[in-house]
């Protein structure tokens, strides 16, 4: 059976007709149509932002809520648009998905089961959508998030981070031969731009920017931090080649801000708690496995569980501790 809600091929597929029809020209019969004579609009009550009309399709109302979602099915695929482009594409999409709904509706489709079976999963899921959305989430708060950052920022060692430059090359001999270029006295820069082969750095004279451990490979990573300020290392051999490093500088690692990690660590809380309410709404919930594989493969997990708890019960005087989850860095790694 095909998936219940739109999948963004199909609403992609409406989107690519809907794109061409509001970009053909306009027919000389629209052109020579004249306007109509505006009348005077009845009273109405204020709209609310939402409930704004942006279009009509046969007397039936498309407005700004309904592009708000249709922007949220589609926005990956109109996520290049300018705006303006956008908000016409979306109307277009909604009109002719409003057409293709009417013409599915007078052929009776939507009283198939197919089409009934369909809604039961689609109201399911966007129940569980809109619980997640209004109950789960709405336990979460800046504050708990902010608990966590200080809790981890409490813990997290100072680290340094160093900025360095390096020549890329095949063979360690080549390597010596620049090194020694660079101690009497060559500009280190310049023989980066004519002799790396890191693409990534030599048009910058070699610079890596600033990094801390962990984020380069272990040879490397050895070798930049016993460096001093402005000192040239022995060839330095990885999985890339062979390198010759210099050490532009080395400062204290300051820790990512709160505001930068911040949605981060809502939604690990969002997560844990939605975790936390599917083992509680199970627990009160009577589940049985009808299908006999799924049957299986749930007792042999549950048999693997009990002897890992039993196992983890056994040592768990030897048990380091457990890690704590680190705060993402803020800055990407280089």
């Amino acid at each position: 059976m095909q998936p219940a809600y739109p999948r963004a091929s199909k609403a992609i597929a409406i989107l690519a007709l809907s794109c061409l029809a509001f970009l053909q020209p306009a027919t000389a019969e629209e052109k020579a149509a004249p306007a109509p004579a505006a009348a005077a609009p009845p009273a109405a009550a204020p709209e609310k932002p939402g409930d704004t009309v942006v279009a009509k399709v046969n007397g039936q109302n498309i407005t700004e809520n309904d592009l708000r979602l249709a922007e949220a099915e589609l926005g990956q695929e109109l996520a290049n648009l300018p705006p303006e482009v956008k908000r016409r594409a979306l109307a277009e999409y909604l009109i002719d998905n409003t057409l293709f709904s009417d013409a599915a509706e007078a052929e009776k489709l939507g009283a198939t089961p197919e089409f009934e079976e369909q809604m039961r999963y689609l109201r399911r899921r966007l129940l569980r959508e809109q619980y997640f959305e209004k109950s789960l989430k709405a336990t979460v708060n800046e504050a708990e998030a902010k608990k966590i950052y200080d809790a981890r920022i409490a813990e997290m060692k100072p680290e340094d981070e160093v900025a360095a430059r390096h020549i890329l090359v095949a063979d360690e001999a080549k390597a010596k031969e620049l090194r020694a270029k660079i101690v009497g006295g060559g500009d280190f820069a310049a023989l980066a731009k004519e002799n790396s082969t890191d693409t990534g750095s030599k048009e910058q004279g070699g610079l890596l920017g600033y990094f801390g451990k962990g984020q380069m490979v272990p040879e490397f990573e050895a070798a930049v931090f016993k460096l001093q300020e402005g000192e040239i290392s022995e060839p330095v051999k990885t999985s890339f080649g062979w390198h010759v490093i210099k050490l532009e500088d080395r400062r204290r690692k300051e820790p990512p801000t709160f505001d930068s990690v911040k949605a981060t660590i809502l939604n690990s809380l969002v997560v844990r708690k939605a975790q936390e309410k599917a083992v509680e709404l199970r627990g009160k919930a009577q589940v049985e496995y009808v299908d006999a594989d799924i049957k299986k493969q749930v007792e042999e997990h549950k048999q693997k569980q009990a002897e890992q708890a039993k196992q983890q019960a056994e040592g768990l005087k030897k048990a380091p501790e457990p890690q704590q989850t680190p705060i993402p860095d803020a800055a990407p790694k280089k």
